[in-house]
């Protein structure tokens, strides 16, 4: 953000772009899928009017999730307001609930794949390929350095598709 201030063009694009991917995690996990990406769009521009406002001497990530936090609180706030329509009893009947048993199952035999490797790489796998996460998010998270995730995603997605070819039966 230092440098964004002082004018660089393109490390302001990269820093929007990340925060743009954090973001998305941090209203996926609270807010309905429909409102996300204004929710998204909302805060970066946000951040963009009020750069001038951070103050290089303090950690940037508690400034950007008190904006990102207000916006939730804005954004729940217009939903509050929207006009909502009453559900009859017709509407309810042609709401169809799918079925998620092969979502289930599918969640059931990774969790057993992945106990198959060391706790290391399952705990990069998850974070990275899973539920999305940088590598350098993984590396602050588990401790690890940025070519250690590297090492153990790449040893562990090879020690899962050897898993999956040496026992095609697995469920």
């Amino acid at each position: 953000m230092v440098m964004a201030q002082a004018g660089n063009a393109a490390v302001y694009h990269r820093l929007l772009t990340e925060i743009g991917a954090w973001l998305r995690r941090y209203y996926a996990r609270r807010l309905p899928p429909g409102v996300v990406d204004d929710a998204v769009q909302d805060t970066l521009l946000a951040v963009h009017v009020k750069r001038h406002t951070y103050d290089p001497a303090r950690a940037f990530e508690p400034w950007l999730a008190a904006i990102a936090r207000h916006k939730w609180i804005d954004r729940l706030r217009a939903m509050k307001a929207a006009p909502t329509e009453e559900l009859t009893e017709a509407m309810i009947e042609d709401l169809s609930v799918g079925d998620h048993g092969e979502a289930v199952s599918s969640t059931w035999s990774l969790d057993r794949l992945l106990a198959e490797l060391k706790p290391a790489q399952s705990e990069v796998i998850r974070l990275v390929k899973l539920q999305g996460f940088s590598i350098e998010e993984a590396a602050a998270r588990t401790g690890q350095s940025i070519s250690l995730v590297k090492v153990n995603i790449h040893r562990g997605l090879g020690r899962l598709a050897s898993i999956v070819r040496s026992h095609p039966d697995v469920d």
